[in-house]
């Protein structure tokens, strides 16, 4: 729980990087290939390729650098952002955040157990709310680049999880979210996933 709290703190002062307001008319001009995979709009049709829209404009740029630079590896991406600049990266960021996502359904048997995870966590395995840096309804925190998960697609969700369980994620700050995921049982991983889906 004090690592939770240490990390907010740190990401909350850390950043230097100032970003300017990103164009959202040429952002959708300059996602048309991003919207294979993560739709027109930003609202994924396929499980596995996680929702845009709505997202907050610091963690899209974040994630766009640290997947550009290699920080963070996602195959599927390879390549993608190669061309892309900085201004490119804010106008992207501007035209999906100003979008809706649209959000999904929990499952009725993944309910009960999936809520009392997100909004109380688990103590007895010293597992954080969610809320505490994903808000009450998956906001996310703008100004610290935690990401909105409200909506968001239960497979991705689950599959991410269980990544960094595994993976040492260099942008997942003082592993704040592989100590989370590693306490977490599968069955608890789909349960959080899927209320995490129809929460928006």
């Amino acid at each position: 729980m004090n690592k939770i709290l240490i990390g907010l703190m740190l990401s909350l002062t850390a950043s230097t990087y100032v970003y300017s307001a990103g164009d959202a008319a040429a952002g959708k001009e300059k996602s048309i290939a991003c919207g294979a995979c993560h739709g027109a709009d930003g609202n994924s049709q396929i499980g596995s390729f996680p929702k845009l829209a709505g997202q907050n404009v610091k963690y899209l740029i974040k994630q766009m650098q640290e997947i550009k630079s290699g920080t963070r590896v996602v195959p599927e991406m390879a390549g993608q952002l190669d061309n892309k600049n900085e201004q490119d990266m804010e106008d992207i960021a501007a035209f999906y955040s100003s979008k809706k996502i649209l959000g999904g359904k929990t499952a009725k048997d993944q309910l009960a157990l999936g809520q009392q995870i997100y909004r109380s966590g688990i103590a007895s395995k010293q597992v954080a709310a969610c809320t505490a840096c994903h808000g009450a309804k998956g906001q996310g925190l703008a100004t610290a680049a935690f990401p909105a998960i409200g909506g968001q697609h239960a497979d991705y969700t689950e599959k991410q999880l269980k990544s960094f369980r595994v993976m040492d994620r260099s942008n997942d700050p003082n592993q704040m979210m592989r100590d989370i995921a590693a306490r977490l049982s599968d069955v608890e991983i789909k349960a959080v996933a899927s209320y995490i889906q129809g929460l928006y």
